[in-house]
Formats: C-alpha cells, structure tokens, sequence
C-alpha cells in the first residue's frame, strides 16, 4: 500500500448494506442506534473505545482511534440488509433472541423501519434453509444486476454519499476455487452460464465490487478470497476483506496459543466442541456446510504453532474440533476446549476452557469496526485485500504466496502501526529510544 498523502472526510451517509438480515446484523444494528442515544455502551468495538500510543510513552500521547483517523459517525450510518425472510429488524431481532425486549422496546422505531430487500439465494449452498423472500431472476449475471441496482437505488434514496458491505449471512457450502474463479473473464462467463461453483455469497460479493463498494466477509465462505474477485477489486480500487469473524472458540484460540508457544510449552492434543442453537447452528448441521467452518477454525493452530519449525513441542498436535446444532442454547453457544500440554521434561498437564459466549453479541462489534474501517480504507484510496484488518478474521485474506497471520497480538500491533503509518506516526518497532512496551 502507498501512504496517503491525505485522507477524505468522511462527509455525507454511509450505507450500510448486510446480505443476511438475522441475529449478527439485528444485534449491530440494534447496538448501534443504541449507543446513538446513549442508552448501551459499544464494548467489544477498537473504533469506538480502544487507544492508540503514539511516540514514546513518557509522552502521554493515547489517542482514542476516532480521535486520531477521520471515522464516520455512527449517526451518519444507514443500515440496509437482504433476507431470504420478509421480517423487518425488529421482527427478525426479536426471533433472533439475542437481546432481551428492555433493549429492543428502546429501538423499536428504527429496527421497524429496516425492511431486507430479496435475497440472492440458491438452496444447494444452505441445505437447511428455504427462503421465501428471494430473487427470481434467469442467471446469476442477472443477479449481479439485480443487486448492483439495489444498492444505487439505496444510497440514492437514502441520500448517501458512499457504501460499506459485510456479509453476515450463513456458512455456505464448501467450494474450492476452480477455473472460473481464476480471472475476471472466467467468472463473468461462469454467472452469464450459472456455474455450479459461483454461490450466493460470491454473488453479493461480485455486485460490490463492481459497485466499488468495500467488502468484508464474516463467514468461511469462499466468497471473494479468489483471484478473480482479487483482481476485480484492485482494479475497482475497492478494499476487501475475510474471511470468518473470529468471536467465540477461536478466539480464545489465538489468545491462548500464542502464550503457550512465546512460554515453549508442548501441546500434544486440543479437542474443540460447540454447542449452538441458532440460525447458524441449524446450517451448520448439515456435513457440507460444517466443512467449510472446519477449515477455518483448523488453520489457526498450525499457523501459531508452527510444527515444522517446533517439531519437538508441537509436531504431533491432534487437533478436532466438533460443531453440534442444539437449539435449547439458541444464540448462547458454549465452546468447551480440552487442551493437553507438556512442560519442563515432558511432564504432562491440562486445560479445559469452557466458554459460555454469546455469538452475536460478540460479532457485532466486528461488524461494526470493520464498516468503518473498510470506509476509511476506501477514503483513503487503499484497494485489495486489507491485511491489517486480519484482528476480526479465522481465516484473514493474504495476498498471493503469503501465509495468514493468527496471532491475536501481532494481528493487533499491524492494525495499530497501520493506522500510525496512514497519519504520519512513528511506528512502534519496540527497537531505541524509549520505545520498548
């Protein structure tokens, strides 16, 4: 990336589009206008509450992030959404169950009024849903065109300036990219022939770029991490992003992992299972959709750990993880790890985390950061994939021949040095004069 000489205001509305109007999108969006009248507090978000040191610590210099780079206001946005159901915000939030009617009763007259548009929705990429509020159209080209009217007619109604996407929509089937995800005439011909490989979620993601409209992705679908969405959104000058919010057992994850490795402690084996109830839970149950999930919660591991480089502590880790569809727990997922370590001469020894976390309440957040920083991103005149944005992601996008990075921590001093370096700041190298933490 090339610094910006400087960064656009964030003036005017930002729109912000959500493919899957359920209990992620409902509890953001209630959380937002929320916060909006100061009746919650946005814990979980770095864009409203988290700091950035600057020069040397004698310095005193602890800017909040929204003080030190020009992010929109969170007055300034407008929510939109597409839903296989016709429910509104408010309806869908209150089948979601996330938050309780003391919070709902308070923004009631916003959600009402967030209507999803149809859908895009092809079921042999979510088996256990039917979706009765859909799209008709003959080929997946003229889906793109479909969305990509959607959303002009959006921001212009709406007297927008720009637009922000993230996909909070269900784990889709697990596709591997093929030769029509290769470049971006390839996929154009596979939409104009409705290819088997292109799924809902590539379809919104195509619509967007096209848009110029910033990206993420908050499922393990394949989505945009392709060289044909690659290419269209740097061609675009469009930032993107994913893949997979990172909230509950992964999570915890890469903030354990990386202790156990900086402390040279073995692990032989890490058993994950999750209990969930929910919409998410329901499409995860069925074996192909699980295997996407799969995928992305099992690299992280061996990207911490590094086997080859440690064989010795870590070149015989048993790694499985477990997805169970309960639908008592609804929205309150539990994620239960059994992890067996070894210390100072092979002795072995145990830790079992039990995490009683709610999905959404801690997808929100993400959402929320990563509207607006994909908005600055945009103003900023960065296209492509957005590394630094990897902190939200289980399996962040990396460019070509690059592996992902899933240390929670050094994930979060990139995120921090990037927004040093797009304002002109020193870096914090931990390297002379005062700057070692």
């Amino acid at each position: 990336m090339k610094q910006p000489e400087s960064i656009a205001r964030p003036e005017g509305k930002l729109a912000v589009l959500l493919p899957g109007l359920g209990a992620v999108s409902t509890t953001f969006v209630a959380g937002v206008c929320l916060a909006r009248k100061a009746l919650a507090e946005p814990f979980g978000s770095l864009t409203q509450m988290g700091t950035v040191r600057l020069g040397k610590r004698t310095d005193n210099r602890v800017p909040r992030i929204s003080e030190l780079v020009p992010l929109a206001s969170l007055h300034d946005l407008e929510f939109g959404a597409w839903d296989l159901f016709p429910d509104d915000a408010y309806e869908a939030a209150t089948h979601a169950r996330v938050l309780d009617q003391f919070h709902l009763a308070r923004v009631r007259d916003e959600l009402s009024t967030i209507s999803p548009m149809k859908a895009v929705f092809y079921p042999e990429y979510v088996k256990r849903l039917q979706g009765t509020h859909v799209k008709q159209e003959k080929t997946k080209a003229d889906m793109v065109d479909a969305l990509r009217e959607d959303i002009k007619r959006f921001v212009t109604q709406r007297r927008c300036s720009r637009a922000v996407a993230v996909w909070c929509g269900s784990t889709e089937t697990y596709i591997e990219p093929g030769a029509v995800h290769q470049s971006i005439q390839s996929f154009e011909e596979g939409l104009k022939s409705n290819d088997p490989t292109i799924s809902n979620s590539m379809i919104y993601a195509w619509a967007c770029l096209k848009e110029g409209v910033p990206y993420a992705n908050g499922a393990p679908n394949l989505s945009l991490d392709f060289p044909a969405a690659i290419e269209l959104a740097r061609q675009t000058e469009t930032p993107i992003a994913g893949k997979d919010f990172k909230t509950g057992q992964t999570l915890m994850k890469t903030l354990l992992a990386p202790g156990f490795k900086a402390r040279m402690l073995g692990v032989t084996g890490w058993f994950s299972t999750n209990i969930l109830g929910n919409r998410d839970g329901e499409v995860l149950d069925d074996p192909d959709n699980f295997r996407t999930k799969e995928v992305s919660k099992l690299g992280v591991l061996e990207q911490i750990l590094q086997p080859s480089v440690y064989p010795q502590l870590y070149g015989n880790l048993y790694h499985k993880v477990r997805i169970n569809y309960y639908p008592p727990r609804g929205d309150s997922k539990e994620g239960w790890d059994n992890i067996d370590i070894v210390g100072w001469l092979g002795y072995p020894m145990q830790i079992k985390v039990d995490f009683l976390c709610r999905d959404s309440i801690l997808a929100a957040p993400i959402v929320l950061d990563l509207t607006l920083f994909l908005d600055l991103a945009k103003r900023a005149g960065f296209r492509g994939v957005q590394e630094w944005l990897s902190f939200y992601f289980k399996s962040p996008m990396v460019a070509s021949g690059l592996y992902p990075e899933h240390d929670l921590f050094i994930q979060l001093m990139k995120l921090k040095n990037t927004l040093r370096w797009m304002v002109g700041e020193d870096l914090i190298t931990h390297l002379g004069n005062e700057y070692y933490d």
